[in-house]
């Protein structure tokens, strides 16, 4: 299995491609990422997504996804369900509509396998409810292969990981960052929990809004995490044989392999 955190800036886009060649797309960063995220999937040779997972209806999440549904068949959408007002997300949802996608308002614990025996599995962590924000709405994820966890906090909040924690054992090789490093995520407590080994930090280089915070980074050296960032690696891709992984930075010249403890 290979998971591709994308350089969208300041944005999130991670796309898995399962040893059995099922494509997951989740998120599509900002608008002005449309491109490059267009570009990388093509370069994958990609022309079909089996799935495709709109965390929350914020912009550097479903911006670049607009093109995107232009480019590829699609066979399932899922979302949160949160209503957003504002153009892109209305843009969004009708062109959903009118290329008749098949979409699905998910739920915690809403599973999927892929592969043979359902090696490969997705599963929905926190979904959307009454009263929570767009980000507090988001779907965090756990992916799994064989005894490689990744697990993919979209925007969550600390709020919300006090609960995944009560009700899943988080435990994992490969964190995704929530909220790009910034300090409404990430309690200490829950990286306790998680104990990485590799952290991903996806944010654009110079942003406005200062991510990621140094707490959090110093949170994530403090648990033993290594940390990778997509402003300062590129785009970083993790290969997987369910047993070992191996972390590839920008597809050339710098490749780690680390076994699994």
């Amino acid at each position: 299995m290979t998971v591709h955190f994308i350089n969208v800036g300041q944005g999130d886009s991670i796309l898995i491609e399962t040893p059995t060649k099922e494509y997951i797309l989740i998120d599509g960063g900002p608008p002005d990422a449309s491109e490059k995220v267009i570009t990388y999937l093509k370069q994958q040779k990609i022309k079909d997504i089996d799935l495709l997972v709109a965390t929350h209806p914020d912009i550097d999440h479903i911006g670049g996804l607009l093109n995107v549904l232009d480019h590829f068949s699609i066979n399932e959408i899922w979302d949160t369900g949160k209503f957003y007002y504002t153009r892109t997300y209305h843009r969004y949802f009708r062109k959903i509509n009118k290329k008749s996608i098949p979409l699905k308002i998910v739920e915690v614990d809403t599973l999927i396998t892929f592969g043979h025996n359902n090696q490969v599995s997705l599963k929905v962590l926190n979904a959307n409810s009454l009263f929570k924000t767009n980000n507090q709405s988001s779907l965090a994820l756990s992916l799994t292969y064989g005894s490689v966890d990744f697990l993919l906090m979209s925007d969550v909040e600390r709020k919300q990981e006090i609960k995944i924690m009560q009700r899943t054992d988080v435990d994992s090789e490969i964190l995704k960052v929530a909220h790009h490093g910034s300090d409404t995520s990430s309690s200490y407590a829950f990286l306790q929990a998680v104990d990485p080994e590799v952290a991903i930090l996806s944010y654009g280089r110079d942003n406005t809004y200062g991510h990621p915070v140094g707490i959090t980074v110093d949170k994530l050296l403090d648990v033993g995490a290594t940390i990778y960032s997509t402003a300062k690696a590129g785009d970083i891709v993790i290969t997987t044989d369910g047993e070992d992984y191996s972390i590839d930075v920008l597809g050339v010249g710098r490749l780690i392999s680390k076994p699994i403890h």
